[in-house]
């Protein structure tokens, strides 16, 4: 991993006080129930194990007018952090990205296009098939992920654990 630059750790560190952050965790799934939500579990835990909390949790049907719905209740939450995972496919009923990248108030391309880089070492090129994406909306950082376990996990690792606090951060200054 590449050593962040001077201002980036200074960054961090000025993150770093700021204290736990208050996430959303949305499983967009046709078939997933609460009991087999394999995501949620491991969200949740991951977001505890750093020390921030969760403030909401939805298992949504990937249907655009309820994603759309909860992302503005969403928006109106004290959630800081609002993690969607699942829909954002290539298939008809893959919606997520659609909803969410019409939404967003300002866009942050490199998660998405380093999640798919990082996804194309585990999957190869059918990490092509993936819109995962983030950006802001209302003041809040929406980030979207695929919905597969592996999915979910490379970017909690590589991506949102290491930064999340430092994107926070940036937002609020």
């Amino acid at each position: 991993m590449p050593k962040p630059s001077a201002s980036t750790q200074a960054h961090r560190q000025h993150a770093a006080e700021g204290g736990p952050l208050a996430f959303a965790v949305v499983t967009v799934s046709d078939s997933r129930t609460p009991e087999t939500d394999t995501n949620g579990d491991y969200l949740r835990a991951e977001i505890e194990r750093l020390g921030h909390r969760l403030a909401a949790y939805h298992l949504v049907k990937d249907e655009a007018r309820q994603i759309a719905q909860l992302l503005d209740e969403l928006a109106a939450s004290e959630a800081q952090v609002l993690l969607f995972n699942g829909g954002t496919g290539i298939s008809r009923r893959d919606t997520t990205y659609d909803v969410l990248s019409q939404a967003l108030e300002k866009t942050l391309p490199g998660f998405g296009e380093i999640f798919r880089m990082l996804s194309w070492e585990q999957v190869g090129a059918a990490a092509m098939l993936s819109r995962a994406t983030a950006g802001v909306y209302s003041g809040k950082l929406v980030i979207s992920t695929p919905g597969s376990p592996a999915a979910v996990r490379l970017a909690w690792e590589k991506l949102i654990a290491p930064e999340v606090a430092h994107l926070a951060w940036e937002l609020g200054r």
